[in-house]
């Protein structure tokens, strides 16, 4: 089983080792059980790619396209205000309603600030 990984698709993360150290920019996709992120402007790469002419005009064509490349999510550390903060969990205690009216009481799983304790 893969473990949890704390940033979010949407996130501001700024990298904090690295060749790209220091770059900040917004997750474009986690993938959860390589425990990596793709981080907008962050890590990117050359592919050099044929031409493929199959299926008439459906080929592709050719060349160098540039692309960001998955980094590990060790190495970013989401922005919150003008600096960088560790994710927290709190479990609030929320009032939910059932389908026929009647209320009951559960707890929801929400993201803190560790630096300041608030909500993300």
């Amino acid at each position: 089983m893969a473990k949890s990984v704390n940033i979010k698709k949407g996130d501001t993360v700024k990298v904090i080792a690295g060749k790209d150290k220091g770059a900040e920019g917004k997750v474009i996709q986690v993938l959860r059980e390589e425990q990596r992120v793709i981080v907008e402007g962050v890590n990117r790469i050359k592919r050099h790619t044929k031409v493929v002419n199959q299926g008439g005009r459906a080929g592709t064509t050719g060349g160098i396209i540039t692309a960001e490349a998955p980094i590990h999510v060790s190495n970013v550390m989401l922005v919150e205000g003008d600096g960088v903060t560790r994710i927290g969990f709190r479990r609030d205690e929320v009032t939910k309603r059932r389908p026929d009216g009647s209320t009951y009481k559960a707890e929801r799983s929400v993201r803190i600030s560790r630096k300041t304790g608030k909500e993300i």
